[in-house]
């Protein structure tokens, strides 16, 4: 039987640190670091880990999705987001809700606070539910960026839905090579 001496194939991936130079978010790190490891509570880990991810994978979340995770069944809990909160102008009446963001944009702030709800930072929450008790982790949708239209197979092909790369649209833009005036 042979021995994988290279170790190749039991590599493991992802961030260990931050790499950011936001003091804050270093200082959060630090934090929920502390946290995960005491309290021993799955939900610090899995906030510290999305903590220390690339911003491309701390998605922004609208007001209406965060709105609609909460109906019902989950009364009285904490919404979590680790990204920033952003409004959607379609949502015409915003339930009462406790959010904890990174980031809150102005106009979802006063939203939030003008329909009775709270909008608290990290550090905040950790002071309240410092083991992530009776909360509902949201997070963005990371293929919603316009950059995954153009992964898979290439354009032009068949079964292919992948958008192209263009300078710009319109008639002079991709356009077939003709060769029907040469004789």
């Amino acid at each position: 039987m042979a021995v994988d001496r290279s170790h190749r194939f039991a590599r493991k991936t992802g961030r260990k640190t931050l790499v950011s130079k936001n003091p804050y978010l270093s200082l959060l790190v630090k934090l929920y670091k502390f946290l995960a490891r005491r309290t021993g509570s799955k939900f610090n880990k899995i906030v510290l880990r999305r903590l220390i991810q690339t911003r491309s994978n701390k998605i922004a979340v609208s007001i209406s999705r965060i709105a609609n995770a909460m109906k019902d069944r989950k009364a009285g809990k904490i919404a979590v987001v680790v990204g920033s909160v952003v409004n959607d102008e379609r949502l015409l009446d915003v339930p009462a809700l406790t959010v904890v963001a990174l980031k809150f944009s102005e106009s979802v702030r006063a939203r939030i606070v003008k329909a009775g709800g709270k909008a608290l930072t990290f550090d905040q929450f950790a002071l309240i539910r410092p083991r992530g008790n009776n909360t509902f982790l949201l997070k963005g949708v990371v293929k919603a960026r316009t950059v995954y239209k153009h992964f898979g197979r290439a354009p032009g092909l068949p079964g292919s839905t992948a958008r192209p790369y263009v300078r710009a649209q319109g008639r002079k833009f991709e356009q077939a090579r003709t060769f029907a005036n040469t004789k």
